[in-house]
This record gives C-alpha cells, sequence and structure tokens, in this order.
C-alpha cells in the first residue's frame, strides 16, 4: 500500500512540473512558481513515505524534510535551501500583492526541480531497494 502511495505523489510531482512548464511557456509566473513549488513538495512528500513520516502541514513536511534527510546529508544542502527558498516565493505569489518575478528566474528554478526531482527519486529507489517505482 505505501508503495502506491509514493509511487502516486511521485507522479503527482511529475505532472505538476508538466503543468509549470505550460505556465511557464505561456509567461504566467506566479502560476509557475506556485506548480514548480508544489512539484517539489508531492516529491518530498514520497521521500518522507520511505521513512513512514508524514505531516499534514508545509512547515511539518520541510522541517521533516530537512531534519531526516539535509541534515544527515542524504540529500544536498542546496536542494534544502532550494525547498526553503521555493516554499517562500510561492507564498508570495499567492498571498502577496503587487509580486512579479523575472523569467529567467523561474526558469532556472523550474531546471533546478527537475534536478531535484531527478535527486530526490534517487533516493526513493535506494530507499525502496527497487527501481520501478
Amino acid at each position: 500500500m505505501i508503495d502506491n502511495v509514493i509511487k502516486y505523489r511521485r507522479e503527482r510531482a511529475k505532472e505538476t512540473l508538466e503543468e509549470a512548464e505550460i505556465m511557464l511557456d505561456n509567461n504566467k509566473l506566479i502560476a509557475a512558481v506556485n506548480r514548480i513549488y508544489y512539484a517539489i513538495f508531492y516529491e518530498v512528500l514520497a521521500l518522507l513515505l520511505t521513512k513512514g513520516l508524514s505531516s499534514s502541514k508545509h512547515s511539518g513536511v520541510r522541517s521533516l524534510f530537512n531534519k531526516e534527510f539535509v541534515k544527515p546529508g542524504i540529500i544536498s544542502e542546496e536542494y534544502g535551501d532550494f525547498y526553503n527558498r521555493m516554499f517562500g516565493f510561492r507564498q508570495r505569489g499567492d498571498y502577496e500583492d503587487f509580486v512579479e518575478f523575472d523569467y529567467e528566474k523561474v526558469k532556472s528554478w523550474f531546471d533546478n526541480t527537475k534536478d531535484f526531482i531527478n535527486s530526490i527519486e534517487q533516493v526513493i529507489r535506494k530507499a525502496m531497494n527497487k527501481t520501478d517505482i
């Protein structure tokens, strides 16, 4: 059962990243930032499940990710920082007025997110001791 949830969340991450690309291609930068963040979030949810962990709050997910994967060196600090920054950018885009994002910056975040997800997937595969998840 847990394998199915992990697979589902990974699929959500990939689909959400595809949505981010569509938004980016159409210069809908606030929406792209939102989808970039959620792609990361869904992938991290899948990763946490490999240790039987979850949280109902974004802050809890970030805290568990940093505690269980970044601090022990399983995931690079660079990715931990990136996830935290994207949370902040998503918050600004969703809740603040007159927010504008630079296309090139959002494009670089999109590219970093692809790398982030690929790195997390390697950790998930290793944790699950499978290559077909």
